[in-house]
């Protein structure tokens, strides 16, 4: 009954045209059936489409730095969850949170999602994605170690029998499909620039990525699922036709990314998903394909550098002088190459665009950097990075049409950002959360006020929500309902709609003032106020009579103590001390909280909830270094 209700919920979100390509998707599917589903085909044992044996590989368009000297000999790779590698490295069907596998069945007859009974798909597909077989490749070509050749011989074997084409978990989703070709095309290069390779293998991975590129262009997401994924897979298919020099997929890749580009972004940098990790994704297939046309001269579409520029601008802002990030919304730390086994997300995002476009946006340490970075960019490159200017952060940044305002201290120990932007992209908003007006704070690079996190997708739906609550956000939670409605893991129906009514500076002050409507026909209207100091002013507004709870979700490190109208909290050397003012009545209560620092990952914390019936409650946010001898927040 649940999934026909789902199913109900879905088709009411979608346009009549995207029911029509639903339904010629399907048709495409049953010819596939019937071709695929009799006979288990291995992806690499020949070409299923006979045009594409005129395709010849050309290893260099990919312009690899093969005199790059700063390498890791690693062949592991970090598995979601924290599972280890070593335990599950050719456990391709692998449930993960239980003991079972996912079946071998045909891939358009298996039900992945909501899978308790076996596990979560997005954790699965994290294996194979294969980063370790370009892992393996390179450390074959730069060590002439043949165990790392057999290695790799192994695992790719053992997978593709495994794993026939349309059969089982690895082919359950498109954008999968183009990561797993991704790689499969940087392992053929390194292993083209080494010594002994056998030609049968070098043979399979070509009929592999040329069968699966193929398959992604004819299988590319569009309407509601045209998100990051759409991006993926073009770019995917944008980079084998360099690889092959297939122009008509060249061209269809820089078609859609081109077209997305201004529909999936808000003119002021901001991706639509509202999810800080989903930009990071999507902006890391956009700089593999522009680094793809630099090199081999192909004119870079009009319009890309400005906005990926405004993107990257964007994400340095939401990145703290310690390494923190201000992150609203979902986060599956998925990426698109990976040659290290493992890497600081933002750090190697603006890394690559400092390369690209004319500024720096980080400062790129040419001895600690991502090594993906040494293997797509020369010495040359790096030679010429060194004379860009670096973009700075202003204190203060407000992004009216992404929705988002990022605040620094003078001397930029702490970071804040407050969330006043839509619930998520398009008619499903898939990757947000019901997070309206919250707020995050850092101090030297320390959590204070968090994000609970994302948790898992596919898999424990009570978690999954859980994760997406407004009474786990730091905002204030009506009658403990949500302020947006939830209709499936990645569905939303009536959702609040965010306005920010004001953003101004003045006399060194500065003040964001938004409001929404998810409590219609309430509205809360919350300002921020800081003054470059030790104390952080809110002022929530709330039209309502009713029952009201103001959140503060914390860190899980801090020590707690409450007082009159009053909680201190302690971490590390930092002191803070919340004051609230407004209603001498509220309740002050620590509830327990669960937070996922990352994908998989359950941590036990606890929030702070002041409830009121108050229209108006002010809290003030004193924070300070405990090791100095002025405690300021004390003579408050």
């Amino acid at each position: 009954m649940a999934r026909i209700v789902w199913l109900v919920q879905r088709l009411k979100a979608m346009s009549i045209q995207e029911i029509i390509w639903r339904i010629s998707q399907k048709r495409l599917q049953l010819e596939e059936k019937k071709r695929f589903q009799g006979q288990k085909m291995s992806v690499v044992s020949e070409l299923f489409d006979p045009e594409l044996n005129l395709l010849v590989p050309h290893s260099k368009k990919l312009f690899l730095n093969f005199e790059n000297q700063k390498y890791s000999l690693n062949t592991d790779i970090p598995l979601l969850g924290e599972y280890a590698y070593k335990d599950y490295k050719d456990h391709w069907h692998a449930g993960f949170q239980t003991l079972n596998e996912w079946p071998q069945i045909f891939s358009y007859s298996l039900d992945y999602k909501q899978r308790d009974d076996i596990g979560d798909a997005r954790t699965n597909w994290e294996l194979n994605r294969h980063f370790q077989f370009a892992l393996l490749a390179k450390a074959y070509l730069v060590s002439g170690d043949r165990k790392y050749l057999e290695e790799l011989q192994e695992l790719f074997s053992d997978w593709n029998q495994k794993n026939p084409f349309l059969w089982g978990i690895s082919w359950t989703s498109v954008m999968e499909i183009a990561i797993r070709t991704n790689s499969w095309c940087y392992t053929y290069c390194f292993l083209s620039a080494a010594k002994d390779v056998p030609q049968t293998l070098l043979e399979q991975l070509k009929n592999g990525i040329l069968n699966m590129t193929e398959y992604v262009s004819r299988h590319f997401s569009r309407y509601s699922s045209a998100n990051n994924h759409l991006i993926v897979e073009a770019y995917a298919v944008g980079q084998t036709g360099i690889l092959f020099q297939q122009q008509s997929w060249i061209d269809t890749a820089l078609s859609i990314l081109s077209r997305e580009l201004q529909i999936q972004n808000y003119s002021d940098g901001v991706n639509k998903e509202m999810s800080l990790h989903y930009q990071a994704f999507y902006m890391e297939a956009m700089g593999l394909m522009i680094r793809l046309l630099i090199k081999n001269d192909i004119p870079i579409p009009d319009g890309w550098e400005q906005m990926l520029d405004k993107m990257c601008c964007y994400l340095a802002d939401c990145l703290g002088s310690y390494g923190e990030v201000i992150e609203f919304g979902d986060d599956d730390e998925g990426k698109i190459l990976d040659l290290h086994g493992g890497t600081d997300y933002c750090q190697y995002i603006l890394g690559l665009y400092s390369f690209l476009l004319p500024k720096k946006y980080i400062s790129v340490n040419r001895q600690t950097a991502c090594e993906n970075l040494y293997w797509l960019f020369n010495d040359s490159e790096w030679s010429m990075l060194d004379r860009k200017s670096l973009y700075r952060s202003l204190q203060y940044t407000c992004y009216p049409n992404g929705g988002v305002t990022i605040v620094r201290s003078n001397d930029r120990r702490m970071i804040a950002g407050i969330d006043h932007g839509a619930l998520g992209f398009g008619s499903i908003a898939a990757h947000g959360h019901a997070d309206a007006l919250s707020f995050q704070l850092y101090m030297d690079g320390k959590p204070l006020f968090v994000d609970p996190g994302t948790y898992i997708y596919h898999c424990n739906l009570a978690k999954r929500n859980y994760f997406r609550l407004t009474e786990n956000h730091n905002t204030v939670c009506f009658d403990r309902k949500n302020q947006s409605e939830m209709r499936g893991p990645f569905l939303w129906g009536k959702r609040a709609e965010c306005r920010l009514l004001d953003f101004q500076e003045k006399g060194g002050m500065i003040q964001v003032k938004a409001c929404h409507d998810g409590y219609a026909p309430f509205a809360h209207i919350r300002t921020l106020e800081y003054a470059g100091g030790n104390q952080l002013k809110i002022i929530d507004d709330m039209t309502s009579d009713g029952s009201k709870d103001i959140i503060f979700c914390l860190s899980p490190n801090v020590r707690i103590a409450t007082e009159r109208s009053a909680v201190k909290i302690v971490l590390e050397y930092i002191n803070c001390l919340l004051k609230f003012s407004g209603d001498d009545e509220a309740g002050i209560f620590i509830e327990d909280q669960m937070l996922s620092p990352s994908y998989g990952k359950l941590v036990m914390s606890k929030k702070v909830v002041v409830s009121t019936k108050a229209k108006q409650m002010i809290t003030t946010i004193y924070f300070e270094d405990k090791r100095s001898e002025d405690n300021r927040y004390e003579k408050q």
